[in-house]
């Protein structure tokens, strides 16, 4: 495969000990879908000085995007429930309304994998419009076992439609559905864990989740799920802390879980174990945003014990309609205080590491999958500085662009 050099640029590698593993006048070499140098155009090993260089106009390259945590795929919408919310109706009146969460489940139960994809594919658009080159999809609105197999079908479809890699989680144990209220043990025994079996055997998991609050699944009953998980070699990631303290967090970094997300609620204990285990913490800011929550995260405690932060979209019906990236990475810096660096590193190396893909994409480093959004910026501040802006001038994904 023929070499590719782009010359004249900001390289923010997001490895190494300067802001941002900043390189100035550098260089990238692509060979066979991989970098094979990022540096100074200075150090340019001689074996690419003879290549054609490709400016770009000194522009910022960064590592493509990476969106960590995301519900992309189900029926429906909640629009009306949003406006219902904010004409003063409580959960309860919207639920006796037909809202909640099981309006969602009845959209996607009604829909098949092909239907599911078609209504997903323009959420997943508006994503790599501003340079998403991975990103995690859920199953968990449709709460049988046909109907969570179908959404993981569809995220695998989307994934050979669109140039993007895609990571599919099983988030059975999300909610209740009607049939099993108050009947949590037979939902997990007979929904849950033969649904992890036939989609593991089917390749259509490749890590599992569970939403660990009250209104949800107990740490008990969670911890079952995972159980399940390890006999099947599944990684796992947890829903914690959003809405009260269960201890969840701990339990799950006690699993080894690639991430605990949302964490509104999250403790010293829970950080504790989480750095131990280096378990990421996946930080939300579309659903404390859409929730007007006003309890946020502990980022500076989370910062201070070294646990490494991501960021995401969220992107749900209910609670972060959010398809935009970029956005949440301006609300992680307003609503949670995280620096612009952070939130770079947030959707790009801690997202990586989030779904175990660290070694493979994250930085801009030789060896690393050439995946590589270029921006139209003069300081990569900019990214989350904007709102409503979209700067991305192209994106390389293996030998594309």
């Amino acid at each position: 495969m023929a070499i590719r050099l782009l010359t004249d640029l900001t390289l923010c590698t997001m490895a190494g000990p300067e802001p941002y593993g900043t390189v100035k006048d550098g260089a990238l070499a692509l060979e066979d879908g991989r970098i094979a140098y990022a540096g100074p155009i200075a150090d340019l090993p001689e074996r690419f000085r003879g290549v054609a260089a490709e400016s770009q106009g000194g522009r910022v390259a960064t590592p493509a995007l990476i969106d960590c945590h995301t519900h992309l795929v189900f029926g429906g919408d909640r629009a009306r429930e949003f406006e219902m919310r904010l004409t003063g109706k409580s959960y309860e009146e919207i639920a006796r309304a037909g809202g909640g969460i099981i309006s969602t489940v009845a959209a996607t139960r009604a829909l098949d994998a092909a239907a599911l994809a078609d209504a997903a594919r323009p959420r997943l658009d508006a994503l790599l419009a501003e340079g998403v080159g991975t990103v995690e999809i859920k199953s968990g609105y449709g709460l049988t076992i046909d109907a969570e197999l179908a959404m993981l079908r569809a995220a695998r479809q989307l994934g050979r439609e669109r140039q993007v890699r895609v990571r599919t989680t099983w988030l059975a144990a999300h909610s209740l559905p009607p049939e099993y209220k108050q009947r949590a043990d037979d939902y997990i025994a007979e929904v849950v864990l033969p649904g992890m079996d036939a989609g593991a055997a089917e390749g259509l998991i490749d890590a599992v989740d569970a939403f660990c609050e009250g209104i949800a699944f107990s740490v008990a009953e969670v911890s079952r799920v995972f159980e399940h998980a390890a006999r099947l070699g599944l990684p796992v990631k947890l829903h914690a802390e959003q809405l009260s303290n269960l201890g969840g967090a701990a339990r799950a970094a006690g699993f080894g879980a690639q991430s605990a997300d949302h964490l509104e609620y999250l403790d010293d204990a829970g950080i504790a174990a989480m750095q131990r285990a280096g378990t990421v913490a996946v930080m939300l800011p579309g659903a404390y945003y859409t929730l007007r929550e006003t309890q946020a995260p502990p980022v500076a405690a989370l910062r201070a014990a070294g646990v490494p932060m991501a960021l995401a979209t969220d992107c749900n019906p209910g609670t972060s309609p959010l398809t935009s990236l970029l956005m949440a990475m301006n609300m992680g810096a307003t609503l949670f205080r995280m620096t612009p660096e952070e939130t770079l590193a947030g959707v790009t190396r801690h997202a990586a590491r989030a779904l175990g893909l660290e070694d493979e994409i994250g930085t801009l480093q030789a060896g690393k999958r050439a995946e590589i959004a270029i921006w139209s910026i003069a300081h990569p501040a900019e990214l989350s500085y904007r709102i409503g802006f979209n700067p991305l001038h192209a994106i390389i994904l293996g030998s594309s662009q």
